[in-house]
C-alpha cells in the first residue's frame, strides 16, 4: 500500500503525532502503528510533518497566469505553481470585468474541471469577487465594470461554469443584493461580503438573508469606527461569519492580524493568499484586471499606490502566523485547511487527514517550506 511510513503527522483532535497513513484510489483508507502495511512509501524525512493539503480560497494567479486569462492552459499553470506551496484545492478567483470576459473564465473552468486535470493543485470551482460590489471601496478593481447585484446575470455565470460557482463576494448594502444573497444561499453557493461599504444594520440583515463570510477582512471595506462598528467591526462581533484574511503582513499589520484572531472563534478565521499572476516571479512590472501593477519588494501596487493583490504563498502565510503572530502551529494549520473547507461546504471530504477523504498532503520542512505536495494520492510537488 502506498502511504508515509513511521511520519510525524497532524491528526485533528490528536495533535501531530507518529503514525503510518495508507493510500489506496487517491483516498486516506489507513491511520494507524501497523508500518508493515506501508509497501509503498512516499519521500520523508524526520523532522518533516506532514499536513493536510492547503486550500486557497481566494486567489487571482500565480506564475505569471491569472484566472482571467480564461484558458486552460492558465487555469494548470495556477495550478501546478501553488503546488509548490502545499497548496492542493483553490477557487478560480474572478474580478470586476466586462460580462464577456467573466463568462470566457467560466467556461475554461468548466472545461478545466470536467477534464479531471491531474497535475497540481484541484479547482474546486470559482470563486466570483465582483461585479457586484460598492464604487466607494473598489480597491483594484475596474470601476467601469461594476454592475448591479442580478439574480438572473448571476445564473448566466452559473450556467456558463457547468455551476461551479461556489463563493461569491459582494456588497451587500446595494441595492438587489438581498434578492441575490437570497439565491445564492438556497442554492448552496457561499456569500461573503467584500469590496463593501455595509455598516452593522447591513451586515446583520444579510447574515438573516445567508451571508456566512467576509472577504479579506479589513481590506475594501467599510473600517470599525466607535459610533458605526461596520464591516470590519461586524466581522469581529458576529461569531458565525468566517473572515478571510491575507497575512503578508502587507495587507494587515500582526496587531490587525492579532485582534482578528481574538475575536473569532477558531473555526471562522480563513487564509487567503489573494495572490496574483505576479506570485512565483521576480519584482517588476505586471498586470491585473488590464491595470498596470508594480511589484517591489513582494508588494503589488498600482501606479496610485493603491494594493492590487498580493504575492504571497500559503505556506508563508502559515510562517507568518507562526513567527510574528505567536499562533500555535497547528492553530495556523487550520487556517489553511479545515477552516476553508467548511467555509465551503467541502469538509466531508477534504481538509483534514481522515479515513475516507481525499489522500492530499502538504509535507513541510521545519524551515516552512515544502518538500512534497501530493494530492489525491498523486506527488504533485516535489523539492
Amino acid at each position: 500500500m502506498k502511504g508515509f511510513k513511521n511520519a510525524r503527522v497532524y491528526i485533528t483532535g490528536k495533535g501531530i503525532i507518529t503514525a503510518n497513513i495508507g493510500i489506496e484510489n487517491g483516498k486516506i483508507v489507513y491511520i494507524g502503528d501497523d508500518e508493515s502495511k506501508i509497501t509503498n512509501p512516499l519521500p520523508y524525512e524526520k523532522n518533516q510533518v506532514v499536513l493536510p493539503g492547503f486550500i486557497d480560497e481566494h486567489i487571482h494567479g500565480a506564475a505569471g497566469s491569472d484566472a482571467m486569462d480564461g484558458t486552460e492552459k492558465d487555469l494548470t499553470n495556477i495550478a501546478t505553481a501553488i503546488a509548490s506551496e502545499g497548496t492542493t484545492s483553490f477557487l478560480a478567483t474572478t474580478m470586476t470585468q466586462s460580462p464577456e470576459n467573466i463568462l470566457k473564465v467560466m467556461r475554461a473552468v468548466k472545461e478545466h474541471i470536467e477534464n479531471k486535470e491531474s497535475d497540481g493543485a484541484r479547482i474546486l470551482g470559482i470563486h466570483l469577487e465582483g461585479p457586484f460590489i460598492s464604487l466607494k471601496h473598489i480597491g483594484a478593481q475596474p470601476k467601469n465594470y461594476v454592475a448591479v447585484p442580478d439574480v438572473e446575470v448571476f445564473e448566466q455565470y452559473q450556467k456558463a461554469s457547468g455551476n461551479n460557482i461556489r463563493l461569491v463576494s459582494l456588497a451587500p448594502e446595494v441595492e438587489g443584493s438581498e434578492a441575490l444573497i437570497r439565491h445564492l444561499h438556497s442554492t448552496g453557493v457561499t456569500v461573503s461580503a467584500g469590496h463593501t461599504d455595509a455598516g452593522y444594520e447591513d451586515i446583520i440583515k444579510a447574515v438573516e438573508n445567508g451571508l456566512t463570510s467576509i472577504t479579506h477582512t479589513y481590506n475594501a471595506q467599510k473600517p470599525l469606527h466607535h459610533r458605526e462598528v461596520g464591516t470590519v467591526g461586524s466581522a469581529m462581533l458576529i461569531d458565525s461569519l468566517n473572515c478571510e484574511a491575507i497575512c503578508d503582513t502587507i495587507h494587515l499589520s500582526v496587531p490587525a492580524i492579532k485582534l482578528l484572531i481574538k475575536n473569532k472563534p477558531h473555526d471562522k478565521f480563513t487564509l487567503i493568499t489573494d495572490s496574483m499572476r505576479a506570485k512565483h516571479l521576480p519584482d517588476g512590472l505586471s498586470e491585473l484586471g488590464g491595470q498596470e501593477v508594480i511589484v517591489k519588494n513582494g508588494e503589488a501596487r498600482l501606479k496610485d499606490g493603491t494594493l492590487a493583490g498580493s504575492t504571497l504563498k500559503m505556506n508563508d502565510a502559515i510562517k507568518n502566523l507562526v513567527l510574528k503572530c505567536d499562533v500555535h502551529f497547528t492553530d495556523a494549520v487550520d487556517f489553511a485547511t479545515i477552516n476553508p473547507a467548511k467555509n465551503l461546504g467541502a469538509d466531508k471530504f477534504i481538509g483534514s487527514i481522515e479515513i475516507g477523504k481525499n489522500a492530499d498532503f502538504a509535507v513541510m520542512n521545519e524551515d516552512f517550506s515544502i518538500a512534497l505536495t501530493v494530492r489525491d494520492g498523486k506527488i504533485v510537488y516535489k523539492i
